[in-house]
């Protein structure tokens, strides 16, 4: 399989197939809703299958299949981050951190399931994820440090912590960059690593997934803070304005709306530079997907 490297497939099409896998890889990975204790199994099929784009399996697959990788050598590391993905979005909605109502359009965990049982899902999603990457067939140990070290505290868990501790009055765009690397862009990192490693790269190659992911991931989060300012409840899925009105540090807040505009194609540059160091080419998949999100509106 090729498409990671091919410029036969649209972006659109590589998106709706791999979201499509990575439904069933999820669905056939999670323990069924009919599992005891039930409803807890609910509540993370709930948060998981309530839609979004599956941008972090598609990037496993992404960067499995430039390297040779087949599907089912992905499935496993991709279905680890979206549940790793997914527990973070669930905690991040509860009354104590962002405090949101909306997810994908459809009420957030807590509100359906009461917070208790959302933090239990949450961490029971988190558990999942390093237990499914312990049965990769090889190298499992690189899977796991992989993952656990973008997703901890020198990670996205510290991401988290700095945005908590930061006021938009007080954020240089430093900090909101600092910010985005660990929150957003270091998990986006270590899906391509993942794939990577799925296609068992060596080191430069997956020093250069890595940096590919890094550089898509500040783009990506660069683009989420222009969406919260100029999107709608309907298109985003979620509530729309809500870093504004909690002093959030955003690319906004430290440039203005045209300055992050400016920004976030500035980290597209930096992306599509990264993209062609993969040796996909201009037309590849890999460098296409950054013109995608970057006009993204969702």
């Amino acid at each position: 399989m090729t498409i990671g490297v091919t410029s036969g497939s649209s972006v659109d099409a590589w998106f709706a197939e791999s979201r499509a896998w990575a439904e069933r890889e999820l669905d056939r990975h999670l323990p069924a809703a009919a599992t005891e204790p039930t409803r807890v199994h609910e509540a993370m099929r709930y948060a998981v299958f309530g839609g979004g784009k599956r941008l972090r399996p598609a990037l496993v697959r992404l960067l499995g299949a430039h390297g040779g990788a087949s599907d089912d050598a992905c499935a496993l590391p991709a279905v680890a981050i979206e549940c790793v993905h997914t527990y973070s979005l669930v905690h991040d909605d509860l009354p104590c951190m962002d405090d949101d109502d909306l997810r994908r359009g459809r009420p957030t965990c807590h509100k359906v399931y009461g917070e208790a049982l959302a933090v239990l899902a949450g961490d029971a999603l988190l558990t999942h994820a390093f237990a499914t990457l312990a049965r990769v067939d090889h190298d499992a140990g690189a899977f796991v440090a992989c993952l656990a070290d973008a997703a901890g505290s020198v990670g996205m868990v510290g991401g988290q912590v700095l945005d908590l501790g930061l006021s938009a009055a007080r954020a240089s765009r430093d900090d909101v960059d600092r910010v985005h690397r660990l929150k957003t862009a270091a998990l986006i990192a270590s899906a391509c690593e993942m794939g990577a490693l799925a296609a068992r790269a060596s080191a430069r190659d997956r020093a250069a997934a890595r940096e590919y992911g890094f550089a898509l991931g500040r783009c990506f989060q660069a683009v989420d803070d222009i969406l919260d300012v100029t999107g709608d409840a309907a298109t985003l899925g979620k509530t729309p304005g809500k870093d504004q009105r909690a002093e959030k540090p955003t690319l906004v807040a430290a440039l203005g709306l045209d300055g992050a505009r400016r920004e976030a194609a500035r980290l597209a540059e930096e992306a599509r530079a990264a993209a062609l160091a993969l040796g996909g080419g201009p037309t590849g998949l890999s460098c296409r997907l950054v013109e995608e999100l970057l006009v993204r509106r969702a």
